[in-house]
């Protein structure tokens, strides 16, 4: 049983299903496949409560991360367990029975999806140079908020924004899987017209521009749409 909510402009939906304990597939409603999503489990029947779980396209189908822990990118054993081994579609998502996405037959789950927007929203994936010029990550739009995770080791979460400092470098960070208040002592980063640049070598904290580490990310812009009802670059 599934009850979604969906802005395919935006590119966003909400689906609350329940779970069966086998593998199954969830529709979104985006009309195209999304490229992240993030899942809840609302009301664990038994056991403990589950961590959120993570997919992001850029990690692939066999990969999962959790929001709530610092944890690298993580593998069940078997893979299926998590995603089933199959990448979302344009309609649905596939779930396997891992607690994660679909534990206890009955066990309610939010299921928050992302599809990409061009110049709006952006997904994908990065790597650490570790130098002081650090890397320059391209999104066709200027980010108004960027998400970031280091996938190959186990490091906090990372939020950074256009409106806590309002200028470049960008050093105030939030860390979702921890209730601490804002940092302002690791590595800065630019939010720019086109994309987000690392500024400092962050090989001690791993936050954003360890040398030779992969990051995932999502960046959101301004929503410009027009008469068309086509978003527009968000410079």
């Amino acid at each position: 049983t599934t009850y979604t909510s969906v802005n395919t402009t935006a590119g966003f939906s909400i689906s609350q299903y329940t779970a069966t304990g086998n593998n199954a597939t969830v529709g979104h409603g985006l009309g195209v496949a999304p490229k992240m999503i993030l899942f809840k489990n609302l009301n664990r029947t038994s056991g403990n409560a589950q961590s959120w779980g993570v997919y992001h396209q850029a990690l692939g189908n066999t990969k999962f991360l959790q929001l709530d822990t610092t944890g690298a990118e993580n593998q069940t054993s078997p893979t299926s367990l998590f995603f089933n081994d199959t990448s979302p579609t344009s309609s649905v998502f596939s779930i396997g029975t891992n607690n994660r996405v679909n534990a206890d037959a009955g066990d309610t789950y939010i299921a928050y999806c992302f599809a990409e927007k061009t110049g709006y929203s952006k997904f994908g994936s990065y790597t650490g140079n570790g130098n002081a010029d650090g890397t320059f990550v391209y999104t066709g739009m200027k980010p108004a908020f960027v998400m970031m995770k280091c996938s190959s080791h186990a490091v906090n979460w990372g939020i950074y924004d256009n409106k806590r400092v309002g200028y470049n470098e960008v050093k105030n960070v939030l860390f979702p899987n921890l209730s601490n208040v804002e940092n302002t002592d690791l590595a800065p980063i630019d939010l720019l017209s086109n994309g987000f640049k690392m500024r400092r070598n962050d090989s001690a904290n791993d936050q954003n521009n360890k040398g030779g580490a992969t990051y995932i990310y999502m960046a959101f812009g301004q929503s410009l749409v027009g008469t068309n009802n086509i978003p527009a670059n968000a410079f």
